[in-house]
């Protein structure tokens, strides 16, 4: 199966679709459109294209087409290498001049720019490779619309620290889906659709003591992280119904394929727990309010955590501050909805996509064997570290500390 270009990757692709249209000799023909997206089939002369969104195309490619391969970083039609349809692989990303049907699922193509799925590879990994060098992210603490700037609560190790970050015209603006933590799914957004509490990732260049960044790319999004007891389970429809420890209210998940599912052993639970409940404030163990959203400091399961530019973290906790259940997490096996055996009254700790009034919560993590973290330290959510970026293909940010 071909998986959709990351949005953070099309956008390059899309400048460089641009780039090389002003090449392309223009029909008077008001019916001429352009599509681009990846391609999921070859068949003769009959593509099967993938775009950003909507439904497939299949693509005709005319006899008297053009075809060309740019190479990685070429934008000059001239420097561009004539190839046969049948060169063209799954995989590739492909920009089609032509024709569209009315429904706009079939193409007639007059012209097909090709760009091989090794160089989509190469652009994906160095835009990853950019996020984790010059990326930060934390939870929104206010925004200063009319300036254009975001405070941004960035954990450390020494403590949260504030960060600004800056945008302009030039700055890309995203907001995950509802239902999904992945980039590839964010839509285009702006800055007044950022709210405080949601979490954010910048991209950009940093002032020289790392307390503000100009960004040039914002994904932002609301993720609630609630433990929880189980009402009800069906496994079969990897669905489960649950009570909310802070506001009683019941709460329905799903969970997915791409949920991270885990059970918590017993011996780790306890040691998580001490480490957790001796790393808290005294006021935060048995009362308070809790907050709804997850600390954004956290990485990626098994890569380098974001927010590890203050050296330090060791084994399943951070040195001088609150331990890393995401270290924790990286070193257990998955598991899914039925291997859990969720019994009605068993407690987890679920992390979530925002989801809407009609759709039930997605599950990004879902933790049982929770009983002791929340008997030791009831309010533990506050410290749990567990963020949507720990699924592959979101942005790998960094601590602003970095």
């Amino acid at each position: 199966m071909v998986r959709k270009i990351p949005v953070f990757v099309l956008l390059g692709l899309l400048v460089w679709a641009e780039g090389i249209a002003a090449q392309t000799p223009e029909t008077t023909s008001s019916t001429i459109a352009k599509r681009i997206g990846t391609v999921k089939s070859v068949s003769g002369s009959m593509l099967t294209l993938a775009l950003s969104a909507g439904p497939d195309v299949a693509v005709t490619v005319a006899p008297t087409a053009r075809v060309l391969r740019l190479a990685p970083g070429e934008k000059d039609l001239k420097n561009a290498a004539p190839i046969q349809v049948q060169d063209i692989q799954a995989g590739d990303t492909v920009r089609v001049r032509g024709t569209a049907s009315q429904d706009g699922t079939s193409f007639n193509a007059l012209e097909v720019i090709v760009i091989t799925k090794a160089a989509v590879a190469a652009v994906s990994d160095q835009i990853k490779q950019d996020w984790q060098k010059r990326g930060v992210g934390g939870r929104v603490e206010s925004i200063d619309a009319a300036a254009g700037n975001v405070n941004l609560a960035v954990p450390g190790l020494s403590g949260q620290k504030t960060l600004v970050v800056h945008t302009g015209p030039s700055t890309v603006v995203y907001r995950y889906a509802a239902d999904s933590p992945k980039p590839e799914d964010a839509k285009k957004s702006s800055l007044k659709e950022i709210q405080p509490g949601d979490q954010l990732r910048a991209r950009g260049s940093r002032n020289a003591d790392g307390t503000e960044i100009t960004a040039e790319e914002i994904f932002a999004g609301n993720f609630p992280q609630f433990a929880a007891t189980v009402k009800s389970v069906d496994a079969s429809a990897g669905t489960l119904t649950v009570q909310d420890l802070a506001t009683k209210k019941t709460v329905e998940v799903k969970v997915t394929a791409d949920s991270q599912v885990h059970k918590i052993p017993a011996e780790m639970a306890q040691m998580f727990a001490m480490r957790l409940k001796g790393s808290m404030p005294a006021g935060m163990q048995g009362g308070g309010q809790r907050p709804r959203t997850a600390s954004p400091g956290a990485g990626q399961a098994g890569s380098t955590p974001a927010g590890s530019g203050e050296s330090g973290e060791t084994g399943s906790g951070r040195r001088n501050g609150s331990p890393d259940l995401q270290r924790v997490l990286s070193r257990l096996p998955s598991s899914s909805l039925a291997d859990l055996n969720l019994q009605k009254g068993d407690a987890v700790i679920v992390l979530a996509t925002e989801g809407t009034p009609s759709s039930a919560h997605t599950a990004i993590t879902l933790l049982s064997g929770v009983e002791p973290i929340l008997q030791a330290a009831p309010n533990a959510g506050q410290a749990m570290m567990l963020t949507p970026w720990s699924l592959g293909g979101a942005p790998a940010g960094g601590d602003a500390s970095q």
